[in-house]
């Protein structure tokens, strides 16, 4: 069993930055790849970047550049750096991570993006 719980959500003008948190529970966090997904208004949730266990990392093309994952270990946390954000950006945050067969999410940080 894995537990997941998402901080920093909020409202930020266009331009501006925010940074998410996901703080996950168990002893193998250094192993665990890491994902962060989106599901803005009116449409289906979206993969939007990942973090392997040696800090590989990925992104959706509409935030490279943008957007950055990291991990630290010893606070079995993972971020979200979100910075230049647009209003297409405003969604439903949720931090996901597979394991042993098994798909867990956190309840989610909400990150509305507008003037």
């Amino acid at each position: 069993q894995v537990q997941l719980v998402e901080s920093g959500g909020g409202l930020v003008q266009p331009g501006g930055s925010l940074r998410l948190s996901c703080a996950a529970s168990g002893s193998s966090f250094s192993t665990y790849h890491m994902a962060w997904y989106r599901q803005g208004p009116g449409k289906q949730r979206e993969w939007v970047a990942s973090i392997t266990g040696s800090s590989t990392t990925y992104y959706i093309d509409s935030v490279k550049g943008r957007f950055t994952i990291s991990r630290d270990n010893a606070k079995n946390t993972v971020y979200l750096q979100m910075n230049s954000l647009k209003p297409e950006d405003t969604a439903v945050y949720y931090c996901h991570v597979a394991r042993s067969g098994m798909e867990y999410w956190g309840k989610g940080a909400l990150v509305t993006v507008s003037s």
